[in-house]
Parts: structure tokens; sequence; C-alpha cells
């Protein structure tokens, strides 16, 4: 059995109370959908900047009634202190997803970008300390390696961030830092490489890359490849970030005051990943005869990411479960199903 079996069997026997920020989200109603079919009690934050009630909706949809019963939603904004403290009283664990996500976005307005991911999280973690919260794990980002040249990505080595974006996540990585050594407070991070899957949106300027393209592809619109296509990610299915959460709050006090990747540790270049979608939707039926379209590079890229995962893989024992393809044929029905 594998570690992640054990912790969720030990969560079913002795169910705990989480608190989910950004819970309307792409990866915080995963993480609420995988809690409440373990029959834990959640409560969930969010102010709507980037998530939807229809992801709530779909979560209800797919427990129990009984299980939709333990969950109770608070909506409200994390740049409110008082807010924060409210989330966070009486909780076990928190999982501290929300934040402004995108490179682009920052770029276009960093000011809302660190309000957002440096005073929010800022409050999100004085709440939880002064809450005596068991664990707080919270969704950094591979964008804090910057311009460091080497792969694949070990958490120790980070370079020059190249975004406001990474900029505000490497600030959460020290105040997490300053907590666990002034006041004893141990948070983990989890680095996410490129996280896919359901629920991700399709729509709007900052949307990310696989739901962008699936729902181009689906449409007959034309998909676009930013630079020559041979830029690479380490693309990580969404089941893998919700293992990854669940280990990182449940983990032994010696693997605290850490960050981690989350990966599979592949790369992935965007030709190929234009490829394997196309191929994934003629499988499905899904008439795909565009090629992309070339344009220039994207402002604050990094060219190349792929993680070196074996940190989590020793400290917390993570298996991840999907590679590229495994997740792209287990989302493809979802994208299928909720495009336009």
């Amino acid at each position: 059995m594998s570690k992640f079996e054990q912790v969720k069997t030990e969560l079913i026997n002795t169910p705990k109370t989480w608190l989910v920020t950004g819970v309307a989200g792409f990866i915080g109603s995963n993480l609420l959908e995988m809690l409440l079919k373990l029959n834990q009690t959640v409560i969930g934050l969010d102010n709507f900047a980037t998530g939807y009630q229809k992801n709530l909706d779909e979560v209800k949809s797919l427990v129990t009634e009984n299980q939709w019963q333990t969950f109770s939603f608070i909506e409200g904004d994390i740049r409110d202190f008082d807010t924060c403290i409210k989330a966070s009283k009486d909780v076990d664990y928190v999982l501290h997803q929300a934040a402004l996500g995108s490179v682009p976005r920052s770029i276009a307005d960093p000011i809302t970008t660190n309000s957002a991911n440096i005073t929010g999280f800022l409050n999100m973690l004085e709440a939880a300390k002064q809450n005596n919260v068991a664990s707080f794990v919270y969704a950094a980002s591979s964008s804090t390696y910057g311009d460091h040249p080497a792969l694949p990505k070990v958490e120790e080595n980070i370079g020059n961030p190249l975004s406001p974006y990474a900029v505000t996540k490497y600030v959460n990585e020290l105040y997490a830092d300053v907590y666990s050594r002034t006041y004893g407070f141990k948070c983990i991070g989890l680095r996410y490489f490129n996280v896919f899957g359901r629920r991700q949106d399709p729509d709007g300027a900052y949307a990310a890359v696989i739901p962008k393209w699936t729902a181009a592809m689906i449409k007959g619109e034309q998909v676009f490849i930013n630079g020559d296509g041979l830029t690479s990610r380490d693309f990580c299915y969404i089941e893998n970030t919700v293992q990854m959460n669940i280990l990182a709050a449940t983990a032994q006090d010696d693997a605290k005051a850490h960050v981690y990747n989350v990966a599979v540790g592949d790369r992935t270049t965007l030709n190929d990943l234009f490829s394997s979608i196309k191929s994934a939707l003629i499988a499905s039926d899904v008439n795909v005869e565009q090629d992309a379209e070339y344009r220039d590079f994207r402002a604050g890229d990094v060219r190349h990411s792929q993680a070196d995962v074996s940190k989590a893989i020793k400290n917390l024992g993570y298996s991840p479960s999907h590679r590229i393809q495994d997740g792209i044929s287990e989302a493809m029905p979802w994208y299928l199903k909720n495009v336009n």
C-alpha cells in the first residue's frame, strides 16, 4: 500500500477539519472533492476573483449529500485579516491555494498580484499561527527557480525571478522560513509545476496552456505557440497535486519547514504537447485539422522546466500516479463535456 493510500485510510478513520483557501478555483475545488470523499470537514474560503460557483456545484454533484453537509463556505478575501482569523478558527489543517496566478497578469498588474499573493499570504499565515493550526501547506511555484539554468530543478538551487509573480511566490517562501525560525510555526511550500486537469478554466487571457489549447481545438479555433515550440515544461496532473497537498498536511514534524517540487520529473516540449492533445481529441472522435501557429516568445517565461521530485518521494512518500499522457486522457472527457 502506498503512503497516500495509508494516509487516506487514516483520515477516514480519524476525520479532521480543513481550511481550503481558493476553494472555488481549479486546484482548490479538486482538493475539496477529495477531502469530502474522505469524509473530512472542510471550510472553504474564496472571493471568486478567479474561482467559480460552478466548480463548487460540480463537486456537490460528485459527493454524497452527507459529505456535502460537512462543507461550509465563506465568501471573503484573504487580504482582510479578520476574514482569515474567522476562517482558520478550530481548524486542524490549512491548504492555502488562494492567489493570483499567471506571469503575464503580474507583468500587466504587479500591484494587485502583490496584494493578493504577499499581503493575503501573510494574513493567512499569521491567522493560522494565532489559531494554533496543526499544519499549514501553501501553494508555491516553480517560477521561483527563475533564471537558474540547471535541470532538473532541485529545491535548494534557485536563480533570479523573471516576473512580479515569481517575486511574490518567493516572498511566500521567505515568510514561511521566518515563521519557522522565529515562531516555531513550521509550514510546507509546494512548488507547483504546470498543474493541469478537470475544472481548469480554458477561457480568459491568462488561461493555462492545456485547457486553452484543448478548448481551441474542440471549437476549431487557432492554436498559438509562443516561440519555436521547443520550450519545455514538467506538466503535472491534478491528481498528483492533490496527493502532495494531503501528504504534506499530514507529514511528520521533521518533514515540515521545507519546500517541495510538485511534478512528475518529465519534460515535454510545446510541440509535443500540441501533438498529444490533438491525438487525444482525435481518439475521442473530434475532428482536428488545424496546425499550430507560431508567434513571439512571451515576456517573463522560463525556457525549460523540469523537476527533481526525489525530496518529496523521500520525505513525504510521494508517488506520482499520472504522467502527462495519462492526465490528458483522463481529463479529456471533462473538456469535451464542458467546453462550449
